[in-house]
């Protein structure tokens, strides 16, 4: 299926540019083009008042069409200035299980510039092929470069289903690629499965504040596309005696329209939180009552070792900052220990730490929703519980160094 236009009844009136929502028309010698850019979504097709632009329907129900002949489950390899970002092991981990399920081999694919010796750590957390992008234009993240290298290999090797991380970019980059195949996508998800009989993703994510959590289908179109937040996933353990093959494919730079350019990278400046790698973390909500009482929060977690996460309750009011916020808006946790502090435990909270291995809540209201998915729980005011546990943590720290 494509967007044609017929030369001899295009009049150059330029009324189908503005109305494209995807800039994939251009005006070359006084008439209509269409570009790589072009979703098929027919909005041209509306305004041109001398119908010189059409839909071509040849071949839309040949069988290359059809879901079943798109096989394999792939994941997007996010890198960053040449550093591979966890969500992309933690994907490969899911992905693998995925893949198994289908009896399909597990792909990543990987587009910067120089990060071909990446792959190896790919194979060694289960991908069995690469796709390889490598071009100098590709060295920074831009939405259309890095669009139309993805979509190049999605029409020529088509995957069943492809994952990509809910990151800034990955958050950026899947809707487009979504709407360039015209199919479906899934974002945030927190469960992935298959139904076999339909060889369908099964893609759950919260959905009405939360309050449920809904499986969305994908059942026509193809490939199947779903996000998934840092740290819902966890990663298998690397095997870097696994091999695989490397797949080069070719950046057609001439045949991308890029419409912005990258002039300097700014990094923000401030303490960086690896929420998602913690092993403690120390939660303060609402109950902390000011910034200033979360003092007593972060020397908890400098007694444990751990890091400092706080409610959107917290963020909200400006006591933390947003890289701090744990929850279904904000990152999803699962350390060894997780102590929720002055937090009443509403569902979207939950949903972002409920996979910690021990959680003890301190919450001055014995009705509290935390506690039900506490495994331990203190009743009382978290300014008189925190001095207590950070005094008996320097107490016995004092006894085991005499």
């Amino acid at each position: 299926m494509a967007i044609i236009v017929d030369k001899n009844c295009c009049v150059g009136c330029t009324l189908c540019v503005p109305a494209c929502p995807f800039a994939a028309i251009d005006m070359v010698n006084g008439l209509a083009v269409i570009n790589d850019q072009c979703t098929i979504c027919g909005a041209c097709i509306e305004v041109c008042p001398v119908t010189a632009i059409s839909r071509d329907d040849e071949g839309t129900e040949c069988e290359v069409c059809t879901p079943e002949s798109y096989s394999g489950v792939w994941v997007f390899a996010e890198q960053r200035q040449g550093q591979m970002l966890n969500i992309a092991y933690e994907l490969l981990g899911e992905g693998k299980k995925l893949a198994d399920t289908l009896n399909v081999p597990l792909s990543a694919v990987l587009i910067g510039s120089g990060v071909a010796p990446m792959a190896k750590d790919l194979y060694a957390y289960g991908a069995d092929t690469v796709y390889l992008v490598e071009d100098k234009e590709l060295e920074l993240y831009r939405t259309e470069t890095y669009t139309a290298a993805f979509v190049s290999l999605v029409k020529k090797y088509m995957p069943e289903i492809i994952l990509m991380g809910a990151t800034h970019i990955g958050r950026d980059l899947a809707p487009r690629v979504a709407g360039r195949l015209v199919t479906g996508l899934t974002a945030d998800c927190t469960e992935l499965g298959i139904d076999l009989d339909e060889r369908i993703l099964l893609q759950t994510r919260p959905a009405f504040g939360g309050n449920v959590m809904a499986t969305i289908l994908c059942p026509v179109h193809r490939p199947q596309i779903a996000t998934v937040r840092s740290g819902v996933m966890k990663k298998a353990a690397p095997d870097y005696d696994k091999t695989g093959s490397l797949v080069r494919e070719a950046y057609r730079s001439r045949e991308v329209k890029v419409r912005t350019k990258v002039r300097e990278i700014v990094k923000e400046m401030g303490k960086v939180v690896n929420l998602e790698d913690a092993k403690v973390v120390v939660c303060g909500g609402r109950g902390i009552g000011s910034a200033a009482g979360f003092a007593l929060v972060e020397k908890l977690a400098q007694k444990l070792g751990g890091v400092v996460g706080g409610s959107r309750g917290a963020v909200d009011a400006g006591w933390l900052p947003s890289g701090h916020q744990v929850g279904q808006t904000g990152k999803t946790v699962h350390p060894k220990l997780y102590i929720a502090c002055g937090i009443s435990g509403a569902i979207q909270h939950v949903a972002g730490m409920q996979g910690s291995k021990m959680i003890v809540a301190i919450n001055k209201n014995p009705a509290a929703p935390i506690f039900k998915v506490a495994d331990y729980g203190i009743v009382g005011d978290v300014h008189q519980v925190l001095p207590l546990l950070i005094a008996a943590l320097e107490e016995q720290a004092t006894k085991g160094a005499d």
